[in-house]
């Protein structure tokens, strides 16, 4: 007889002190969308070594130096997903704030400024809706659970309440168990009750799938504020040091279905006789703080050139997070032992990204072109999920609760992510002096190894508090860009559009067996956006 089961969260506090994240769910904290003003997005973000524009606080924070009047600046504008079906409400179109800042400039020789400036600007937009289907053959989400036990990860048993769980030793729950295992392993896997009338029964069942399907709406933002000191020697030399802090604010809801299968026939392996189907539905967000510090530099290398070469160097984001879940899952399947279940949980984690370095060319011709080239290298294998160790082991009178790296996790990240190369081409060029056309490219490539996974069979705090098993290897992303301004004494409007596309192979959950479902997906986008800005 089926039963339900309305929270397991007491259960799941009791036996998870400590907490962190799997390397795919933090993953999507790495980089930044091609975003801020419309003279910056148009030129494909190429502006490092050009300068005098306030995007450039975050990247090359001696752009700011090439200022030598006060400006301030507001863009908006809109984001539009192509390629995917409506899914939880969330519109493919909406508004987007993108940008709001000032730079104040104050001369100190005739030829030196300093300057100090405060920008604003989303650099992660996360709304997005991910489709998928495909078939399943000798496997399913329930079926890695089982496996997992089969392998010996864990060892299955009956906690105080009566719930199965996965077991490292006689006492202690195994970090490879996850909420996600959790339910599976009550709902469909665990016989719990025959355990009880005989500890040497059988009591471990697994259901294979012959197909699923996923939806996935994904909202949010990262906000960077960022505040700059930088200078100008001489029109010869710029610096910049700006000092980023970061608001997190991510929610992800989903649902996954599989339609199960029995195979009867000891005779006829490949026989399937559809047995119903199972359902997951799944909240994630994701709260929090980040800090960081960018350093930068640009010098003309002759003085009687305008050609100009920019360095920067960013440090990792110091992230400090709150993570929560809600899941659901339903049995409609004629196998199980539970209708549904419930998990939910938060907890608190660190999150450092790698260091940023960076390499930048400008060049103008006369005063009707420029040309703008950039190149980026971050290594995101070396990005590190914290575990927080919290007020139960110490706390300074400052407040810091003392982390350490998870490392079961922090090898998944090696083997799974990798060197990221971004490369920014730019070229404005102006008919007439208050008119700039502009075109740009940007080249992102994959953050992610060809064989990177979400291996939810480690000995580690991120997998126990993992709700889903999917994840998705993105490839390389395009971006082409194309803009137009306007001045008119101080005043400038500019216009500019961005297309926005990437690949991947979505995965319903690691492959241990049979056809793992893998399908490509697609993440394309349209921005439109426009700037106000005014020069004092």
């Amino acid at each position: 007889m089926k039963r339900k089961v309305y929270s397991v969260a007491l259960a799941l506090a009791v036996v998870l002190p400590a907490a962190a994240q799997d390397t795919y769910e933090s993953a999507r904290l790495l980089g930044s969308d091609l975003n801020g003003t419309a003279r910056y997005v148009g030129m494909g973000g190429a502006m490092d070594a050009l300068g005098a524009d306030l995007s450039t606080i975050s990247t090359n924070p001696a752009g700011i130096g090439l200022f030598r009047h006060s400006h301030a600046s507001i863009s908006l504008g809109f984001v539009s997903q192509q390629d995917a079906e409506k899914f939880d409400n969330k519109n493919k179109t909406t508004m987007s704030f993108d940008q709001a800042g000032f730079v104040y400039s104050s001369r100190i020789s005739r030829s030196s400024f300093i300057n100090f400036a405060f920008n604003f600007h989303k650099s992660k937009n996360f709304n997005q809706i991910l489709n998928a289907a495909n078939s399943l053959k000798g496997c399913s989400q329930n079926g890695l659970t089982y496996d997992k036990a089969l392998r010996g990860i864990y060892d299955f048993g009956v906690n105080q309440q009566g719930e199965a769980m996965g077991y490292f030793s006689p006492n202690d729950r195994s970090w490879a168990f996850s909420e996600a295992d959790y339910l599976n392993a009550n709902v469909l896997n665990c016989d719990v009750e025959m355990h009880r009338a005989d500890p040497n029964a059988d009591w471990l069942y697994y259901n294979d799938a012959n197909a699923y399907t996923f939806d996935r709406a994904h909202r949010g933002w990262i906000n960077n504020f960022d505040f700059n000191i930088s200078g100008n020697s001489n029109d010869r030399f710029y610096w910049g040091v700006t000092v980023g802090v970061k608001s997190v604010n991510y929610r992800g809801y989903s649902e996954y279905a599989e339609t199960l299968v029995l195979h009867p026939k000891a005779d006829d392996p490949n026989y399937e006789e559809p047995c119903g189907s199972v359902g997951y539905q799944d909240v994630r967000r994701i709260k929090g703080t980040g800090v960081d510090v960018t350093a930068g530099v640009i010098f003309r290398p002759s003085e009687a050139s305008p050609f100009r070469i920019g360095l920067s160097v960013s440090s990792p984001t110091w992230f400090d997070l709150t993570a929560s879940n809600d899941t659901h899952m339903l049995n409609n399947s004629q196998s199980g032992y539970w209708d549904d279940g419930n998990s939910n949980h938060d907890y608190d984690f660190k999150f450092y990204t790698p260091w940023k370095f960076g390499l930048s060319l400008g060049h103008t011709i006369g005063s009707q072109v420029a040309l703008g080239f950039g190149y980026e290298f971050s290594d995101y294998s070396t990005s590190s999920n914290r575990v927080n160790k919290g007020d139960n082991y110490w706390r300074s009178d400052y407040g810091y609760s003392p982390s350490y790296t998870d490392e079961p996790m922090k090898n998944n990240t090696d083997r799974s992510l990798k060197g990221v190369h971004t490369i920014r081409v730019g070229a404005e060029f102006k008919p007439v002096p208050d008119v700039g056309i502009r075109l740009g490219y940007n080249y992102v490539s994959s953050p992610y190894e060809e064989n990177g996974m979400r291996d939810m069979t480690l000995e580690s705090p991120g997998v126990s508090y993992a709700s889903t098993t999917d994840y998705v290897n993105w490839k390389d992303t395009h971006r082409i860009t194309a803009g137009v301004g306007y001045k008119v004494g101080g005043v400038n409007i500019d216009l500019a559009y961005q297309y926005n596309t990437t690949k991947g192979d979505f995965h319903p959950f690691q492959p241990y067996a049979g056809n793992s479902g893998v399908t490509g997906v697609k993440f394309n986008r349209h921005q439109v956006l426009m700037t106000l800005g005014y020069t004092f």
